[in-house]
């Protein structure tokens, strides 16, 4: 490799990098409500139905701020876009940690929603248009791996922020409490550690850190090429290209150019192809993009990161071994998804949709075999007893080690590149807009049905769609390896 070569290598990781902060905060916004539900729940006296509101209410709006990003994206540029989700994520770290009850609570996560949505949609977009083809699956990938990082550093500060709330209980008060009455009136995550304040306040406002350093990063990244081309900026667009593509930038501003000739702002209508005989459908790559979307959250994997401290403790295991377990959990997840980006740009992305889909499905029925075999213990309450408790958490681990070398990354890398220049923006806000309605679905449903029919059931239902997401890659999912933003 020459030193041009390295060093625009080293441009580019860079880039990614810095965008993929986004990811992070993605990741740490979604996950550290995990550690505050019980707390929350005993804080403001809330029933299933409002904790799984205040819950889901951030992917809702997480929706709709995936829908409009396309089209801020497209008007106001990516890089303006970043700022914008930056300054969200700060207002509702902050706010989420001083709610004076559940309808501001729920207002705040919205908020954070927002820049969620924001987010995701923003990174695989800047990803893919500023990365080479035959680099783009790895550095997409890196937008997953912030993300599993971002979940990490979220369930470890709760773990945390827990222990120390347990080491200032000084009086011992909360220890001599029963653990069944203990996780009822919240656990350590309800008990006060600073100057009044409760821990699970700490757990939100430690995100406006990243928040702050997220803008900060999106005020040094160039703008995408591709975006400077669709608004007539050429020169600036070649300014990008000859860092991070200077052997082909000659031929690459032709090709980028080419794509958005005599063509106006893309548009809903645009996603929709006229068939021989007039009629009118939508277009089988974006039915593409949907499925792969919505499949990725109908298996369930968010119900162990948004809901595993409090699904743990529901079958048996204590505050602190319930988060340790979410912090394995969130281990296991980073380190398959660096797996994920090493195997991606070999053996594609297909295969590993379809690997996913295979081992998805079978962990998720040993889980479902645990949940629905579990025993009742001294309280009357449902327990896994004998071999269960362990053969779950290998369920469980096993599920996310599939899903964090598979469906996690892979689907956010081909909503990147699966659609042409014109559309990509509005189609990638349409999916995302599907993929986060999905995981509303999914995360608000969870404790209803688990309360009403239970963990195995509800697990029952996820091994259904994972089955099912087989199929579903087999017969419309296309190879999109190493062929560039243009060929599409």
């Amino acid at each position: 490799m020459t030193q041009t070569q390295q060093n625009t290598l080293w441009q580019v990781i860079k880039i990614t990098c810095a965008a993929a902060i986004g990811g992070f905060l993605f990741g740490f916004d979604s996950a550290v409500i995990n550690g505050t539900t019980l707390a929350l729940k005993a804080s403001f006296n809330a029933s299933d139905a409002s904790l799984g509101a205040a819950v889901s209410v951030a992917l809702l709006s997480a929706a709709a701020g995936a829908y409009f990003a396309g089209r801020l994206a497209d008007k106001f540029g990516r890089v303006r876009c970043m700022l914008l989700a930056s300054f969200l994520f700060l207002i509702s770290a902050i706010g989420s940690g001083m709610p004076f009850g559940i309808p501001d609570f729920i207002f705040w996560r919205a908020v954070g929603g927002a820049a969620i949505g924001i987010a995701s949609i923003i990174a695989p977009i800047y990803i893919a248009e500023t990365a080479p083809a035959h680099l783009r699956g790895r550095l997409g990938s890196m937008q997953q791996f912030a993300i599993v990082i971002g979940i990490f550093a979220a369930l470890l500060s709760n773990w945390l922020v827990v222990r120390l709330a347990m080491s200032l209980d000084v009086n011992t008060s909360l220890y001599m409490i029963p653990e069944a009455t203990l996780q009822k009136n919240g656990g350590f995550a309800n008990a006060e550690i600073l100057w009044g304040t409760k821990a699970w306040q700490w757990m939100f406002w430690l995100e406006a850190i990243p928040a702050l350093l997220y803008g900060i990063f999106a005020l040094r990244l160039p703008e995408s090429p591709r975006y400077l081309v669709s608004q007539g900026r050429l020169s600036e667009a070649q300014e990008v290209l000859t860092k991070i593509s200077p052997e082909h930038m000659d031929d690459e501003m032709e090709a980028i150019s080419e794509t958005f000739k005599n063509t106006t702002p893309a548009k809903l209508s645009d996603l929709f192809e006229t068939l021989a005989n007039g009629t009118r459908r939508v277009a089988p790559i974006i039915w593409a993009g949907l499925g792969i979307a919505i499949f990725q959250q109908l298996v369930g994997i968010n119900v162990i990161f948004y809901y595993g401290n409090m699904l743990w403790q529901s079958v048996g295991f204590t505050e602190n071994d319930s988060m340790l377990l979410n912090v394995l959990s969130s281990v296991i997840n980073i380190s398959m998804t660096i797996v994920a980006i090493l195997l991606i740009d070999k053996i594609g992305r297909k295969p590993l949709l379809v690997i996913g889909s295979v081992g998805m499905t079978f962990s998720l029925a040993l889980l479902t075999y645990c949940f629905l075999t579990a025993g009742i213990d001294q309280n009357g309450n449902m327990a896994l007893l004998g071999f269960s408790g362990p053969l779950s958490v290998l369920g469980a681990n096993m599920f996310i080690v599939f899903f964090a070398m598979t469906w996690g990354p892979v689907m956010w890398v081909m909503l990147g590149e699966m659609f042409n220049n014109r559309i990509r923006a509005v189609a990638i806000a349409v999916c995302g807009l599907a993929q986060w309605l999905a995981n509303f679905l999914v995360t608000f449903t969870f404790p209803i049905l688990s309360g009403s029919v239970g963990p195995g059931f509800t697990y029952a239902l996820y091994t259904f769609f994972a089955f099912t997401s087989i199929f579903f890659v087999l017969k419309f999912i296309k190879e999109t390896k190493q062929k560039s933003l243009e060929e599409m």
